[in-house]
């Protein structure tokens, strides 16, 4: 093999040496004028050039300083031609000196630049919310968890995820509008939520809260598990306990899950949540407009309370005794949320109390009692005999097999769900489902559901629900719920053509397109994504509100009904809303609002709901209105 020459080995060295970065290269300019300083002034003063100046050694050095870092320094210069010409070549030296500084700390700087816009320097904050992971969701969550932060100044999120930073901000900023964060403050930082080093640049160790959103790729649940396992079993990780909000998508994977999060993460099923609300909504208009209420920070939430002035007294005697807020449940010491307990349940020291309010510290017993209540506004309780009821459902989606299974748990036994759809795969899947459902019949026609000659030969009138899904398995959001609203105008000419009343709830999946289709006038609407966003918002401020919308979903044990105020009121009379707080607490029921018929296709009225009302508000009720409970049926 051929030795390396000199230079090679000379030439290698400086690569190296050049490699080392800012520091290095100033060092070594350093070094090199030092040299230059010191020979120049050797050479001047051996060969006694500036004994006619006067100049000794130390003077020379000074004055070669000056003129390396000054060249206009020379104009002064005096002396014999090899004087004068020594000094042109430190004047000349100390040109390139100062043009390779200037050079070396621009491109220091701006490496430094493109370096923090990387995104990939160590966050110092402390009790913060971290955000891992980025999808559409992530735009809902951040707004919701501004608006929690509203009243706590100085707190921060932070968001990781494998996205360009400025990006990230960019987008973020320009969905919150005119008025941005707020208080929080907002720091974005490039990495991946699966890797323990990227983990601790977002300083998972000091957060608050950990959400882990489900990545838009082919296997989120994965994603999301290695994610939680980064987080919860690095050698690194701290002693106490975390607060992780995790989104999964499909069941099989939940139990995995739970071994790797154990008790420190609570799981939200995007899939199951949007298919029973979708169930409990197709059954009673407005339903959705209640949950989006109770989960948005921008109106009344569900909160935990002391329960301290109750200790001794039953949940029944809390009802009315709030002026700004409505209890719906317990949480006992140690335990798990109770919704809507039987009346007589006694309250023990440590209990909190589950209420709706507006705001933590608008949860106050009322100073001056509630009106008294006539028993001629009261009704007696009515028991309604169930008929078996006929659902439609357009279009198919990896929802749409989950939303029939929970509809077959609410239905009365003898119904049946008819099925139009055109996906592969969906005509295997009903199949399977029909051998599972108890109490209704299922029908499969693979026809277009947004064409108009197959919805006019379904005989929609002949369905008591229909449920119109979008097509978010093979199309993107925009495409999906366009062919929605299409299928919507569709529904709403046969209706107006055969002069009836048809009960529709959509699926949307851009909040922004529920203002477009309000023109089909459909019964409901169900923003799915939106739904999801704003319950991991909710988890991630308090752990405990997973368990209660569990409850609040589930078909076993409490949920919220919109039942006739017929049956709880007189009709046409003004009456105090703590009538109907003591007529419901007769039931074994808590009633939690009202929906007015005649505000339902009012956006800027909540569409006719009103949760949580003040005890003392006066409302009249007609056939069409609803009363808002928590009860068993």
């Amino acid at each position: 093999m051929k030795q390396a020459a000199w230079r090679d080995r000379a030439r290698y060295a400086f690569d190296n040496f050049m490699a080392r970065g800012t520091r290095a290269l100033i060092l070594g300019l350093f070094v090199v004028s030092l040299l230059l300083i010191l020979l120049t002034a050797g050479v001047v003063t051996l060969a006694g050039l500036a004994q006619d100046q006067g100049f000794d050694f130390p003077t020379l050095l000074w004055r070669n300083l000056l003129r390396t870092l000054d060249p206009g320094t020379m104009g002064g210069d005096e002396g014999s031609g090899p004087f004068l010409f020594v000094m042109l070549a430190v004047t000349l030296g100390g040109i390139f000196v100062i043009s390779t500084l200037i050079g070396i700390i621009n491109s220091g700087i701006e490496g430094r630049l493109s370096e923090l816009r990387k995104g990939r320097s160590r966050v110092i904050e402390r009790e913060h919310t971290v955000i891992l992971g980025w999808s559409q969701q992530i735009h809902t969550v951040i707004t919701e968890i501004v608006a929690a932060n509203s009243n706590h100044p100085g707190r921060s999120i932070v968001v990781l995820a494998d996205r360009d930073p400025v990006e990230m901000e960019e987008e973020i900023r320009s969905r919150l509008g005119r008025h941005g964060a707020g208080r929080t403050r907002l720091v974005f930082r490039s990495g991946s939520p699966t890797d323990v080093g990227d983990l601790a640049i977002a300083s998972v160790q000091t957060s608050r809260s950990i959400v882990v959103l489900a990545p838009e790729t082919d296997d989120p649940d994965a994603r999301v598990i290695k994610s939680i396992l980064a987080v919860t079993n690095h050698a690194g990780r701290r002693p106490e306990p975390y607060h992780i909000v995790a989104e999964i998508r499909d069941r099989a994977n939940l139990e995995i899950a739970r071994m790797v999060g154990r008790d420190e993460v609570e799981f939200i099923l995007a899939e199951e949540v949007i298919a029973r609300i979708a169930a409990q909504t197709c059954r009673q208009s407005g339903l959705s407009v209640v949950y989006a209420e109770l989960l948005d920070f921008g109106g009344d939430e569900i909160y935990m309370a002391p329960a301290g002035p109750f200790v001794g007294r039953t949940y029944g005697e809390t009802l009315a005794a709030f002026a700004d807020a409505s209890p719906i449940g317990l949480l006992p010491l140690g335990g798990r949320p109770s919704l809507n307990p039987p009346g007589g349940t006694v309250i023990r020291a440590g209990d909190q109390l589950i209420v709706i309010a507006e705001d933590d510290d608008r949860i106050t017993v009322a100073t001056v009692p509630p009106p008294p209540i006539d028993e001629a506004w009261l009704r007696p309780a009515t028991v309604r005999s169930a008929a078996p009821e006929r659902t439609l459902v357009l279009g198919w989606n990896r929802r749409a097999a989950i939303i029939i299974a929970e509809l077959d748990r609410y239905v009365p036994a003898g119904s049946t769900v008819t099925i139009v759809a055109t996906p592969e795969g969906a005509a295997a899947e009903v199949a399977r489902l029909a051998t599972e459902l108890t109490r209704q019949g299922v029908e499969f026609h693979e026809a277009d559901s947004a064409n108009r000659v197959v919805l006019d030969g379904l005989g929609v009138e002949g369905y008591d629900h229909i449920i119109v899904l979008c097509d978010s398995d093979v199309l993107d959001s925009e495409r999906a719920d366009a062919r929605t609203l299409i299928t919507l105008l569709h529904l709403r000419d046969i209706a107006s053509r055969l002069g009836v009343d048809l009960s529709i709830v959509s699926e949307m999946l851009d909040v922004r397109d529920r203002a477009l289709a309000e023109v089909a006038r459909a019964d409901d609407f169900i923003v799915s994504d939106r739904l999801i966003s704003l319950m991991i918002a909710q988890v991630a401020e308090n752990k405990h509100l997973n368990a209660v919308f569990a409850d609040l979903m589930d078909p076993e044990g409490s949920e919220i009904y919109l039942k006739p105020a017929g049956d709880y009121v007189a009709l046409g009379q003004q009456i105090p809303y703590v009538a109907i707080v003591e007529s419901a607490r007769r039931r074994g029921e808590t009633a939690i609002g009202y929906r007015i018929a005649t505000e339902a296709s009012n956006a800027s009225l909540a569409y006719g709901v009103h949760v949580n009302p003040a005890k003392t508000a006066l409302v009249t009720f007609g056939p069409d209105d609803r009363v808002i409970v928590v009860a068993e049926d």
